[in-house]
């Protein structure tokens, strides 16, 4: 591994850097921006100029909030009526009327009577008339729309930029632009080729116009986003990366050398730096073979990354030792929040970036003096629109004496830059040029109005002349010892975020790996249906005295098996790897929701099992208590078996009940692994007990008469199984929690992004080779981009991996035995003859037995699904009209456990949700990875009894209560009562 690990304590990374910084005067540094800041404020920016959006419609309000979504989402529209809508939603929601700027007042004015007219009084649309308004506001919206896309996107094609450079250098000789094609991440073979081309493009038109005179540092150049050109840029996916993208950047490469261009890799996400270090050295060892004299290629660093300083100090060595020089590219970073939430998500020890954003100018500002110390293997470009840190990056630059250029955005920064040159003319200055159509600049525009529009950045209160500029001059140059956003491991509040991995940092998969061959797996004998008699018996003794144990005894023991399991994450990974053949992404997912399981539960238990005095007459005591039921029958199915068999028993032990344990015979070593645990951490071994077998070993578990309460998850048919048994029995009406499978269908509208919403029907539907209960089954995808999607995701499909979970490469591994293979297989054969085949993921030659090859059938009704198909097997429908009619037919389907939906229509989202008759409903995002105690799981109908797993209302179920009421005035009179009287 290049570089540290990312997670660590920002306050312990900072303090080097700080030290670095030791000589530099602040004031003095920065004092050339306060004439900056004045020059600025006192002109007159654009309209459309990113500060005057900022100061007009910041992002906390409704209106920037509203501007930001429609630029968003607008221009990719293809039909009217959604567009409409979208406008009327968004529009309609915010309030214009005190802006200056009259074309987004009238707007705005006209949007919400277009809403109210849209949609009348009772939701629904009326009126010719109606129309002929709702789409004059339409277009006005997507002018405006497109008149702020021209602000910050120099052109929709290359000509267009190149014509607009030449205008730019009229009137500021000099200029030097770096060329960016706009657009997502690939997610495709062919979208891969596509950005391919458009690169190569645009080298071959900059290096026709090249001017052999002007040297590298100052010709135009081309920055290309790795992720673009190759679908699967992961680290997980490493060999796949070094043996075809790095061909692809070498010819990128290998042109703009002969035309000596300087050619830029973008920065992107901190778990594909490693990579892109990687990725950037073998490229630069076979250019500087072949053009030893070429010094244009280089890449962006972030400085709001933890490692920015040890990176910039890794491209050093790799220059140094190819003898080469980069030209690197210094910004603050673009992907803040997406790296806070990832941190989050996988439960890690900290941030990989800066939370305090003066920590960021703290890193910037050594990674700047670093630089310009290392000219020999740097040429330093200093991107920003930061006065003061322009500055202090100039103040060092002057120190150092060394070549160097200034950069900034398109669209931003003009007027601050403006000003720099007027005082240093000599100062070179390079313009980070986006090139595309204006429906592609939507991803770019947004990530640039969310990384100015914070009230804390210095774009925003350059904006704002309520800000004094001594406020926008503050020193950098100190260390605040907490971060300003709450932990990973701390934002479950009283209970801790179970602790994770991350699979992109090598030491960290290291430690799975390792586990994997030195981790051996549990074989528990198989129980014989005789015995199940004498383990209940055992089972209800036992339970006396464990209902009579302290719950707060009870509980410790839930929190000791969930730090053992937190200790132990890589076995017990290896454990569901070997054999419930999950890959390690999912066996990671499954260990922390156990040990959530585990502390949710212990959590909830302390205060709901505290006897509770209820209010009353005088004179009387009420008392109300919950106990525990007896002996539980715990069923769990082999798709998680650890962490759904791990939260039933739990909850059932934590509410004072004994457990017998009856995990699903495919895999029993987890199970017992757990057992083991919990006997280890408290628990006693005649209160838990573990039962093993088939079936009919779990049906006669379920049919003894001392059984007080079921759990049960599975089939929809076995679940009904159990109630008819259950039913059947003399003596008492035994409880029945039971979660099943379900139809899971995602809605998408025209307005979603069709690479968010593939992304999430990959996850969502192959993940874990389909076999989750919350796996999308059905997509229901709008006519008007159905076509675009299916090509979309055929192209995802065919690169998934389908392999050895064993390989952290294997996005999916086999099912869970021959049984589910030859039943999978029937059902695909069947949709084979009745629908048509969308897309089927190339089946390896060395594939894992049982394996089944991710696959996609197009429906041309939902009549024409009639069952749960559990496996990596998807479903498409077309759907036009009114969405309400599609809600009210997944309804009809019986099931009701996930819905997905795909919209940038805030209350179409919301009126889905309403409409919807299941247990969770997930939003612009994947429909699985429920999280204990934040998303609760469970469904409705075919799907399930409820109440929820990992929610509140789940542990009561285990219980039975009492309320004992004592008469205190019986044995003379309420002396309580007595005695407060006088």
């Amino acid at each position: 591994m290049r570089l540290p690990i990312p997670y660590r304590p920002e306050a312990e990374v900072l303090a080097p850097l700080l030290q670095r910084l030791h000589g530099l005067d602040w004031a003095l540094a920065s004092i050339d921006a306060i004439g900056w800041i004045d020059q600025v404020r006192a002109g007159k920016p654009s309209a459309f100029a990113m500060e005057t959006l900022l100061r007009e419609f910041p992002l906390s309000s409704a209106e920037g909030l509203a501007l930001m979504r429609l630029a968003e989402a607008l221009l990719r529209v293809p039909d009217a009526d959604t567009a409409m809508a979208l406008t009327a939603d968004q529009l309609g929601r915010a309030d214009f009327s005190g802006a200056s700027q009259s074309w987004l007042a009238t707007l705005s004015n006209q949007a919400i009577s277009l809403s109210k007219k849209m949609l009348g009084e009772d939701g629904h649309k009326v009126g010719f008339f109606a129309r002929v308004g709702a789409k004059a506001v339409l277009a006005a919206t997507v002018r405006a729309v497109q008149l702020m896309g021209r602000q910050f996107v120099m052109g929709q094609t290359l000509e267009e930029a190149l014509d607009d450079a030449r205008k730019q250098r009229k009137a500021r000789g000099g200029l030097r632009f770096s060329y960016d094609m706009l657009g997502e991440g690939a997610r495709t073979e062919a979208d891969a080729l596509k950005y391919m081309h458009r690169y190569q493009a645009a080298i071959a038109a900059l290096a026709a116009a090249r001017e052999r005179s002007v040297p590298v540092e100052q010709a135009d150049g081309v920055s290309i986003k790795l992720s673009a050109i190759h679908a699967r840029y992961e680290a997980v996916q490493h060999d796949q990366v070094m043996a075809q993208l790095v061909p692809r950047v070498c010819a990128l490469a290998e042109a703009a050398a002969q035309a000596d261009l300087n050619l830029t890799i973008d920065a992107e996400e901190s778990e594909r730096l490693e990579l892109s270090l990687e990725v950037l050295e073998a490229v630069a060892t076979r250019t500087a073979a072949k053009y030893p004299q070429w010094n244009g290629f280089g890449l962006a660093v972030q400085a709001y990354q933890t490692r920015a300083l040890e990176t910039i100090e890794e491209v050093a060595r790799i220059a140094r030792s190819l003898k080469v020089r980069f030209m690197v590219r210094l910004v603050k970073g673009a992907y803040w929040d997406y790296e806070i939430k990832r941190a989050q998500e996988l439960g890690l020890a900290a941030f990989p970036v800066f939370t305090h954003r003066h920590h960021t100018d703290l890193s910037y500002l050594a990674c700047v003096q670093a630089m310009l110390a290392m000219p020999d293997a740097i040429y330093p470009q200093i991107a920003g629109h930061n006065a003061a840190t322009i500055a202090a990056a100039l103040h060092l630059a002057r120190a150092a004496g060394v070549p160097f250029e200034l950069q900034r955005l398109h669209g931003m920064g003009e007027a601050v830059h403006e000003a720099v040159h007027r005082q240093y003319p000599q100062v070179g200055l390079r313009v980070y040029a986006p090139v595309g159509p204006h429906r592609d600049l939507l991803a770019y525009l947004v990530r640039r109005l969310l990384e100015n529009g914070a009230n804390s950045s210095f774009v925003h209160q350059l904006a704002d002349p309520s800000v004094p500029a001594s406020a926008l001059l503050r020193s950098p140059l100190h260390i605040e010892p907490v971060s300003a956003v709450t932990l990973p491991l701390d934002i479950l509040g009283a209970r801790r975020n179970t602790a994770g991995t991350d699979l992109a940092c090598e030491p960290m998969a290291q430690l799975l790996l390792a586990a994997y061959p030195a981790t051996a797996l549990p074989t528990p004998a198989l129980t014989p249906v005789a015995q199940i008699d004498a383990i209940v018996q055992t089972l209800a003794r036992g339970q006396k005295a464990w209902n009579a144990t302290a719950v707060q005894t009870r509980a410790a023991a839930l929190e000791q098996a969930a730090a053992v399991l937190e200790r132990d994450l890589a076995q017990w990974c290896a454990l569901i790897v070997r054999e419930g053949h999950r890959t390690w992404g999912d066996a990671v997912s499954e260990v922390r929701e156990a040990a959530d399981f585990c502390r949710y539960y212990a959590l909830q238990a302390r205060d709901l099992m505290r006897p509770q005095l209820l209010p009353g007459v005088t004179g009387e005591r009420n008392t109300y208590a919950l106990g525990g039921r007896g002996v539980w029958a715990c069923i769990s199915p082999w798709n998680f078996p650890l962490a759904i068999f791990t939260g039933q028993v739990v909850a059932a032990l934590v509410t004072g009940n004994a457990v017998a344990a009856k995990p699903a015979e495919q895999t029993p070593g987890v199970a017992a692994a757990m057992i083991a645990l919990l006997h280890q951490c408290g628990v006693p071994t005649d209160v838990l007990i573990g039962v093993y077998g088939a079936g009919d070993t779990g049906a006669a578990l379920v049919a003894h008469p001392r059984i007080a309460g079921v759990a049960f998850t599975g089939s929809t048919a076995v679940a009904k199984a159990i109630s008819r048994t259950l039913a059947d029995k003399d003596g008492p009406i035994v409880p029945l929690i039971a979660e099943t499978g379900g139809l899971n269908a995602m809605i998408v509208d025209s307005t979603a992004l069709p690479e968010q919403v593939v992304d999430a029907v990959v996850q969502s539907t192959f993940r874990s080779a389909g076999q989750r209960c919350s796996a999308l089954r059905v997509l229901c995808v709008h006519e008007q981009i159905a076509e675009t999607l299916m090509q979309m995701l055929s192209g995802a499909m065919a690169l998934l991996d389908l392999g050895d979970p064993a390989l952290l490469a294997s996005d999916l591994g086999p099912v869970i035995d021959v049984q589910a293979f030859q039943t999978l297989q029937g059902q695909i054969r069947a949709l084979e003859d009745r629908a048509r085949l969308i897309a089927r993921t190339p089946l390896p030659a060395d594939a894992p037995a049982n394996s089944i090859a991710p696959v996609a059938f197009e429906v041309s009704s939902l009549d024409e699904v009639r069952e749960e198909v559990f496996g990596p097997v998807l479903q498409v429908l077309r759907w036009k009209g009114e969405v309400q009619a599609l809600v009210e037919q997944i309804n009809a389907l019986g099931y009701g456990l996930t819905l997905g939906v795909q919209t940038r229509i805030d209350s179409r989202a919301q009126a889905i949700a309403a409409q919807a008759e299941v247990g969770n409903v997930y939003v612009n995002r994947n429909m699985i990875g429920a999280v204990v105690g934040v998303q609760p799981f469970g469904g409705h109908g075919l799907s399930g009894t409820g109440p929820k797993a990992g929610g509140p209302n789940y542990l009561p179920r285990f219980c039975s209560e009492t309320c004992v009421t004592v008469n205190t005035t019986a044995a003379g009179g309420d002396i309580e009562l007595l005695m407060g009287a006088h």
